[in-house]
């Protein structure tokens, strides 16, 4: 969103920076990105799978991305269609608005699922059957809702206080579910190079596509599947090209199927392949985010809650109406980088999230985002108001000549 101030309110309802010519607009944000990360990236994996056809992968793009990948950088949907028609690459489902409505708002979130599926139908021909949601969000419900919207799966994160003793390389079951499976982020080895491939301090430094190799081997014969998510964005922009992060990447492949007793295998094929080795009791909320890896991130003051609960307490009336662009502004206030910006955390996590929030404090984004809601409010009451109206019309019907 842009600074949006009070005076705008009920004057302007371009709530978005998609093109003010700053470094902080969105077209900016996607080019830049783009050039970094997406292109080299899909670059590197394209020639891996030309290298090795065994090599594979997985994305989970939200339609938000989508939208603006098709408006300020085609290209990079074109990268992704090449990597998607190889046959190594899988596409997953998630909340097209990349939202918090599985908490809030089953009917929205259920909403939101069926448009990500038509936009990934409609771009890539392909209809998604494991299901990942927003940063990784989930519990037994959640689990239920995806399995009842046809999924086969769903990822999660493999948190310590989730799995207690139990390692999160094997799929589980959700409890309560009948059919989909579980499977868990491997987070140490996740951020061991979406975190600490960089880190010079680190005992790990530096890392090589060999040295990565052994430790995930060392799993062997007390695991079946290691599940590496993270930020596709770890690949040149969080961590820089300088640091040799794409060579690790080009090598990685090669150094893991050297050895012939690992290979790799897509989220669908992970499935089939293994095994359920146990069931999963998750009744609480857990993410990837922070080091709480629960909803912290997004709702842990009351700035937060104020604007979550003020944005939900809308959604009945809002899809009512029939507004398709007061629809959409509302869903895209739903995008859960809105919420994040507003966290007041210290320490490592606080960093964090001041690196990514383009306000110069939580405070900013708050009162920018409480302005674009009382627009909302206007345009909602006005819409209402000339729904009401239209179907009084309609229930007059006039009289013909001959009646009169």
């Amino acid at each position: 969103m842009r600074k949006y101030r009070v005076f705008d309110v009920g004057q302007n309802s371009d709530y978005f920076n998609d093109n003010s010519g700053t470094s902080l607009d969105n077209k900016a944000i996607i080019e830049k990105v783009a050039h970094k990360c997406y292109l080299p990236a899909n670059a590197v994996l394209l020639q891996n799978i030309k290298n090795h056809p065994d090599f594979k992968a997985s994305f989970s793009i939200s339609g938000v991305a989508l939208e603006q990948f098709e408006k300020f950088a085609p290209e990079v949907i074109n990268s992704f269609k090449a990597l998607v028609e190889t046959g190594n690459v899988e596409l997953l489902s998630e909340t097209y608005h990349h939202s918090l409505a599985s908490i809030y708002s089953p009917e929205e979130f259920k909403n939101q699922i069926k448009l990500h599926r038509k936009k990934i139908r409609d771009l890539f021909g392909v209809t998604p059957s494991i299901f990942r949601n927003t940063e990784l969000i989930y519990s037994n419900e959640i689990a239920k809702m995806a399995e009842e919207m046809g999924y086969k799966a769903i990822l999660a994160e493999g948190a310590d206080h989730v799995l207690d003793w139990r390692s999160p390389a094997f799929i589980y079951k959700p409890l309560g579910s009948e059919n989909i499976k579980l499977l868990l982020k491997h987070y140490r080895l996740s951020d061991d190079i979406a975190f600490r491939f960089s880190q010079q301090s680190w005992e790990g430094w530096p890392l090589t596509a060999p040295k990565f190799t052994e430790w995930v081997a060392s799993h062997n014969g007390n695991g079946e599947t290691i599940n590496l998510f993270m930020d596709y964005e770890t690949f040149g922009e969080h961590q820089w090209e300088d640091t040799g992060i794409f060579e690790f990447l080009r090598h990685l492949p090669r150094a893991i199927l050297e050895r012939g007793d690992i290979d790799f295998v897509t989220p669908s094929e992970a499935i089939e392949k293994y095994e359920v080795r146990g069931e999963l009791d998750v009744p609480f909320y857990v993410s990837w985010a922070d080091t709480e890896r629960d909803l912290s991130a997004w709702m842990s003051n009351d700035l937060q809650k104020e604007a979550l609960k003020t944005l939900y307490s809308l959604g009945e009336e809002i899809i009512y109406v029939d507004d398709p662009e007061l629809i959409e502004d509302w869903r895209r206030l739903q995008t859960s980088d809105h919420f994040y910006y507003m966290c007041t955390k210290w320490w490592n996590d606080g960093d964090v999230h001041k690196y990514f929030s383009p306000y110069e404090s939580p405070y900013e984004a708050f009162i920018a985002y409480m302005n674009v809601l009382q627009d909302i409010r206007l345009r909602l009451e006005a819409a209402k108001k000339k729904q009401e109206y239209q179907i009084a019309l309609n229930k007059v019907r006039p009289l013909r000549f001959s009646e009169i």
